[in-house]
This record gives structure tokens, sequence and C-alpha cells, in this order.
């Protein structure tokens, strides 16, 4: 792999972890407000995975969205500002944490609920058939969503309707609380793809570099808007809590400390400064531009203005009406 990519992989994974860092003691001082999901653990899958999205493809993410944002190319300071309930934050500091949105950057949410994303994904790749472009949607989810009938119904009518989606299921084994063997007779997310006749691989999700591989050739894949849709299982973890308020009761100490083992940020690190692409002034200069980046994103969002009561209504229904 080339020198320079190899390390602007590893930039784009310590810059998600140091802004959600920085995100988790904003949250305990009540800076940030309302629910917060963070992606610490998983950020391979975010930045892995988008080398295989170009700008012209969608991105649809989940409520830990916070990684693909950032992956995607959406400035720190209007998700920090976002996250604030800022006028200045990518959504107009309307969504907070769970609803970033950027329609320039074709990032189409964030979305609170589970799959909730998956039958957008199916509308935006088919309106981009229909239309004749080609396009990739890429559709960002848990594995805790395949226990829903949107699921099933937006994999079908993308297989059946041969939809440029590529289905990116991060597979964490916990949907918020409850294990995959206790909410699943069958553990082998892959499989349930194939039964739709979905191409279905599985991939560590640790690994960035395995990431990007499958990403790619996925998303090669289904490009053209011929081939259909394509499905990626990334085994990962979250190293964290599901959300702030989360006791994390379901699952032991020891299993996370575990996947500790396997971080992507701390085990690519020393990686790289084996194959001599890596060393510790440049990791050093690295790790203080990312600090610069996410404290002018502090001070971004702390400078940021409310929302006058008087617009509040602004957005909440159309201002046109229906053509004549």
């Amino acid at each position: 792999m080339n020198h320079h990519h190899a390390l602007a992989l590893l930039q784009g994974m310590l810059r998600i972890r140091r802004f959600e860092e920085k995100a988790t003691e904003l949250y305990t001082e009540e800076k940030i407000r309302g629910f917060m999901h963070l992606y610490i653990g998983e950020e391979a899958v975010a930045v892995g995975a988008m080398q295989a999205i170009g700008p012209d493809d969608a991105v649809v993410s989940t409520y830990r969205e916070h990684g693909h944002a950032l992956a995607r190319g959406i400035p720190a300071g209007a998700i920090m500002a976002e996250m604030y309930g800022k006028q200045e934050g990518c959504s107009g500091g309307r969504g907070g944490s769970m609803h970033l949105f950027d329609r320039g950057r074709r990032f189409y949410g964030g979305s609170a609920i589970v799959s909730g994303g998956l039958p957008l994904a199916v509308g935006l790749a088919l309106a981009d058939k229909m239309q004749g472009r080609h396009r990739v949607t890429a559709c960002f989810f848990g594995e805790g969503a395949v226990a829903e009938g949107e699921f099933h119904e937006s994999i079908n009518l993308a297989a059946l309707w041969r939809l440029p989606v590529l289905f990116l299921c991060e597979n964490n084994l916990y949907a918020m609380g409850t294990a995959l063997a206790r909410s699943e007779s069958q553990t082998d997310i892959r499989l349930k793809a194939a039964a739709y006749n979905v191409p279905a691989e599985s991939v560590d999700g640790m690994d960035v570099e395995a990431v990007e591989a499958a990403s790619q050739r996925a998303a090669g894949a289904v490009r053209n808007g011929d081939a259909g849709p394509y499905f990626l299982e990334f085994h990962t973890y979250r190293f964290v809590a599901h959300s702030m308020f989360d006791a994390q009761l379901y699952r032991d100490k020891a299993e996370v400390a575990e996947w500790k083992t396997r971080d992507p940020i701390a085990t690519y690190i020393p990686r790289l400064q084996e194959e001599g692409v890596l060393d510790d002034a440049t990791l050093a200069r690295m790790e203080a531009e990312i600090a610069a980046e996410v404290a002018e994103a502090v001070a971004f969002a702390e400078a940021g203005s409310w929302e006058p009561p008087a617009t509040l209504t602004r957005h909440v229904y159309s201002s046109e009406g229906p053509a004549p």
C-alpha cells in the first residue's frame, strides 16, 4: 500500500477517536445534551469503507454516525456545533448527535430508528438507477437492524430491482444491550443477505486495510448500476457503552479487554512502524494536527448561536404548496 495513503488511514481513525474522546468530556460537562452514541473501537469500518465511496455516491448512516460523518468529510466544527445544538451545525442545530446531515456531501443522516436508513438507501439507489446515474448508495447499520422487518424488505427489493446499494453491516455483537445469540437463531449475518441472492462477505472490521479492500471490491461490483446490491458484514466492537446512559451490565469486562487487544488504532500504529511507514515524529505531528482541529471545532461550537424562537417553526411545514 502507498505510504501516504496508509498514513491517511491512520489519521482518519485518530481523528474520530480524539473527536469522540473530547465529545465525552463535553457531555459530562453538559455542554452536549440529549443522547450520544460513541463509535470508539469501530473507526476502521468508517475510514476503510469510505475509501470506496466517491463524492457523487450517497451515504446513509445510523445514530452512531460521528465516525461516518467525519470520514465523509463533514467539517468537525459543523459536527460539534450540531452536537451543541447551535445554528451553525450541519443540521442547523435541530438534529443533535443522532441526526447529522449534509446534503452537499450526500450524507443522508443519522437516523434514530434502528434500520430506518435501509428503506431510504433503497429509495436513493432506485432514483439513481431510474435516472441512469452510475452511483453507489452506501448504507451503514448495526447487526441489530437485521431483526427488523425493514432490513428484509429493503434487501429483498434491492435484490429484485438490482439496485446499486452497498449494505454495510457493523456487527458489534450487541444490539443496544442484547447479545446477538440471544436475539438471532442464525448468528452468521452474512447468510441472511445470501438468502436474498445478494453477494455477501464477512470482513475483519478491526483491520482498516481489510475493510478498505473489501469495500473497494464490493463497491466496484455494484457501481455500474446493473450488478445489483452487495453485502459486507464487518466484525467489530465498541469499546464504550451503547450510549452515555448505558451501565453496560450485559457484557463482561474481560470480553471488552480481549477486544481491546485488537484496537484498530493501537494495532495499526506498530504495524506501520515495523513497515517503516511511521516514525515517532510523524505520529506526534499527526496527533498535534488533530488536537488543534478538535480544539478549533469546540471553539466554533462554543461561539455558535442558538436559533431564535421566532424561527422554530421553519422547515416544519413546506413553504411551497402543491403544483397546480
